[in-house]
């Protein structure tokens, strides 16, 4: 996944610092000024006593030995405030990074460079969304968004420049005049739109068919992208559930039947979109995540286990803040105790536990986004078709403000359906950039009829204003299966599966989300939006979206694969995650050798299985080599258990054989936008053509002869063992994985300035890693870019329901986000070596592990 550093102050930076800074002084002031001197003063304040106004009665703050903040305070109020002040402590830098995403403001942070990219955001609006959104919040909603509000103020009102972050001391040398403002509530809303595009679903592999269509049959599209394998689990066997187990109060589901699509007005709404592939690079096949419920007839204890481990882009600081929060006492006025995840800038825990409930996400990945053609006037631009006749586009100004330059006005053109994305987004832009003379524009790409005039308009349920806090709120507060539903009903977008565990023995799941009913087509290609066709008709309804309780397997394992029985009478998507994680999972579990307990958990999360080994070796191993060196090599393989561990040759020789593979088996019949990367797309494509030597992919179209199965593996192989040489020497004895595999944690916005004083103050790695794509250790790399770690398991957890003090947790990187704090980069090690620290329940625990106690008073 790109990090906003590739496109942040490039130029800037090398006409800036390197001018002012990079002489004989500016190697002494990055190397050890700012590390041993400025770094310091961003240090947080962990021990004592602090007087800070808002707060209504005192709060304790104690942090344990990995640095992660318990709070107790007596009232909601003063709860969220604190969890507000803590995060301001240790992430400012990052809430402050996101804020200016969020809003589409980066140019007011970092000058010029980013006008570009703030345009795409402003085009597509997310903070109108948030702004909306908030209006919609409920009293004691918004009472908990204020709260923490006022904290993260309380922190900034002093605090600033190099006293918030190391990083202000670099910015302030780039944007003298930058000027840091007060957090608001949509700073916070935002932070749903981000993830929401993060996981927004299949709108690249729409244009990916449309172009292949270009140069390939439609059975050949399809031989790309095959139908979900029936040998491979889904997530709801049976909706449904034994209610046996359930205690405690039932609650009413709070779900709005008569929330339809057809109650929205396109034209007012589809301003609020967002679009971040110039940040967050485009969706990458593999990101998903793992998670699983094992129920209490299958464990050790006799209780639920839940494991969780979300994959998301690598960075630095990671993106998650683990926090514990606890009412003292909980009561109907404070009913909150809980500890896991958040975001920094938002409050509350997104995945973890309270005193009764555990849960866990993976996305669902449903089909929210479709791409519609609309027909221009060509006698006017400013219409476009509907129905047979003109009508025209909505509009709205923009004003792009620039730190240190003038403001850039921004028109941008709005459909029934959504905004115009065409001019924006460069997969489908029709016009590029001049100095660009490799750009070719989607219209000649593209092998779907078109109009003469047109532009690409995006429906997305996130147009809809909805925030998912909301109900991680109520799960935060959920005692039982039904208030978990309950809160689950309000969970909009992005569509996660939600997997459940209670201190009562149940296990469930349930599939939430907007996911829209079309009139006509599968959502797989754009189509045309100038007639009624293929509009929204509504939403899947609720009650009837699939979940389980109890099931009869004694467990419950997503990892983004078909979620559905087999059966269901509704599309969720055509493109689910292929399953090879969660068959992995699924075989786990079922092939225990005797009462699963957190120990087994921990080996499953390190489990290197690599399916498309098990499908290819077996094969190779049979092809006649003519070179006898490449014959020796290639006997590594011999009694290899396919696990890609960081210290196995094997691993990395498969690695190098796999993208020789897949580039020379692909490259030559697709265009080179859409060479395939590895993941379990083209794990299940080799899948269903390695037992057919004559295949035609096989054949290599650059060649006057034709190439059978046998040809190709004996040339990926024979490239694999000089590329293995060359990288690792040729003592195969010391090849490792883990040598090529690294993980190197990078600063989100300076990690990649192309400065290297800047980035090795900030970054930290790399860290040999075992795993890959479409593995339930899920490290992934590209067979293009290379075996780097480009996304990763962000953090790992897993909660005992039989004794939630006994749960363990890690995540990337550390808990700070402040550069060579000791807790900046400490868990990276652990992380690295799938290992973990326990995630203290009871406030005894807290304290005995306590390295700092800071008192918080009015």
């Amino acid at each position: 996944m790109k990090k906003i550093g590739t496109f942040l102050m490039r130029g800037l930076i090398l006409l800036v610092i390197l001018a002012l800074l990079l002489g004989a002084g500016g190697a002494f002031y990055f190397k050890s000024y700012l590390p041993n001197t400025v770094a310091k003063q961003s240090f947080p304040q962990t021990e004592g006593e602090m007087q800070v106004s808002g707060l209504d009665a005192r709060v304790d703050v104690y942090r344990d030995s990995m640095g992660i903040p318990h709070i107790y305070a007596s009232s909601v109020h003063d709860l969220f405030f604190a969890q507000g002040y803590v995060h301001a402590q240790d992430r400012f830098w990052q809430m402050d990074a996101w804020r200016h995403i969020g809003s589409g403001t980066l140019s007011e942070m970092f000058g010029s460079a980013q006008v570009e990219t703030d345009t795409f955001l402003r085009t597509l609006g997310w903070r109108v969304t948030a702004e909306a959104e908030l209006k919609q919040l409920s009293p004691d909603s918004l009472a908990i968004l204020e709260a923490y509000t006022d904290g993260v103020n309380a922190y900034l009102k002093d605090h600033s420049g190099t006293a918030l972050s190391l990083e202000y001391a670099v910015l302030g040398l780039l944007s003298p005049d930058y000027k840091l403002k007060a957090w608001t509530p949509v700073n916070t809303l935002t932070w749903g739109k981000a993830m929401a595009w993060d996981l927004r679903g299949n709108m690249d592999d729409e244009i990916a068919r449309a172009v292949l269509l270009k140069t390939l049959t439609p059975e050949q599209v399809d031989m790309l992208y095959p139908s979900y394998p029936e040998d491979h689990p889904v997530i709801v066997n049976k909706i449904g559930g034994d209610l046996s187990k359930v205690t405690g109060q039932r609650s009413q589901i709070d779900h709005d039947p008569d929330l339809r699509l057809s109650t929205f007005d396109f034209t007012s709404l589809a301003d609020r979109i967002a679009l971040l592939d110039p940040l967050l690079g485009e969706l990458s096949d593999g990101i998903g995540s793992n998670s699983w419920a094992v129920s209490g007839q299958l464990t050790d204890t006799g209780m639920p286990i839940l494991a969780n481990d979300p994959h998301l882009g690598i960075q630095m600081p990671s993106i998650w803040y683990q926090v514990d929060m606890h009412c003292m006492p909980k009561s109907d006025a404070c009913p909150f105790e809980m500890a896991g995840f958040s975001f920094a800038g938002v409050p509350g825990v997104v995945i973890g536990h309270n005193d009764r409930i555990a849960w866990g996400f993976t996305n669902t990945g449903p089909d929210v986004m479709d791409l519609f053609i609309e027909k221009v006037n060509p006698e006017n631009p400013n219409q476009y078709e509907v129905n047979g006749e003109w009508v025209d586009f909505e509009t709205r100004q923009e004003t792009i403000d620039i730190v240190g330059g003038e403001p850039v006005e921004l028109t941008v053109r709005l459909t029934r359906h959504g905004p115009v994305i065409s001019d924006a987004y460069g997969p489908l832009k029709d016009q590029g950039d001049p100095k660009d003379t490799e750009f070719v524009p989607f219209k000649e790409r593209a092998g779907i009829d078109l109009p003469q005039q047109y532009v690409v308009a995006l429906a997305w349920t996130a147009l809809t204003p909805s925030t998912p806090f909301e109900a991680i709120w109520g799960f935060d507060k959920a005692q039982n299966w039904d208030e978990f539903r309950a809160a689950a009903s309000n969970f909009h977008v992005p569509a996660q599966n939600l997997i459940y565990a209670d201190v009562d023995g149940n296990i469930g799941y349930q599939m939430p989300g907007d996911i829209p009913i079309r009139r006509n087509g599968d959502g797989r290609f754009p189509v045309p939006g100038w007639t009624d066709e293929y509009e929204w008709t509504g939403y899947i309804p609720f009650e009837e979206q699939p979940y389980t309780l109890n099931p009869a397997e004694g467990y419950i394992v997503t990892a983004n694969n078909q979620v559905p029985p087999r059966d269901y009478p509704y599309l969720v998507t055509a493109d689910w995650d292929y399953g090879f994680r969660a068959n992995r999972i699924v075989e786990m579990i079922q092939n225990a050798s005797g009462k699963i307990d957190i120990a087994y958990i921990q080996k499953m999360h390190a489990d290197a299985y690599d399916a498309s080994a098990a499908a290819l070796v077996p094969a190779l191993m049979q092809v006649p080599l003519d070179d006898a060196h490449v014959d020796k090599v290639r006997a590594l393989f011999e009694g290899w258990d396919f696990q890609d561990t960081a210290d196995s040759a094997p691993a990395a020789l498969y690695a190098s054989f796999w993208s020789h593979l897949l580039a020379d088996t692909f490259n030559d019949d697709l265009p080179e936008r859409y060479w395939p990367e590895g993941g379990d797309q083209y794990f299940e494509v080799a899948r269903h053509i390695v037992e057919d030597n004559t295949n035609a992919w096989w054949d290599d179209q650059s060649t006057p002869q034709v190439e059978t199965r046998d040809d190709i593996f004996a040339k990926a192989i024979a490239e694999a063992v000089t590329e293995m040489e060359k990288t690792l020497g040729k003592d195969t004895s010391k090849w490792k994985w883990g040598d090529l595999h690294t993980a190197t944690f990078e600063n989100g916005t300076l990690g990649k300035s192309g400065v290297s004083l800047i980035e090795d103050l900030f970054n930290r790695g790399p860290f040999p890693t075992g795993g890959g794509k479409s593995i339930v250790n899920a490290t992934g790399w590209s067979t293009i870019d290379g075996y780097f770690v480009d996304w990763l398991p962000s953090m790992r957890m897993i909660v005992d329901l039989g004794n939630l003090n006994n749960s363990l947790t890690v995540h990337t990187t550390g808990q700070s986000g402040h550069a060579y704090h000791p807790h900046y980069a400490d868990m990276a090690p652990l992380w690295a070596d799938v290992q973990y620290y326990p995630m203290w329940w009871d406030q005894p625990s807290a304290i005995n592990d306590a390295e700092g106690h800071l008192v918080l008073k009015p």
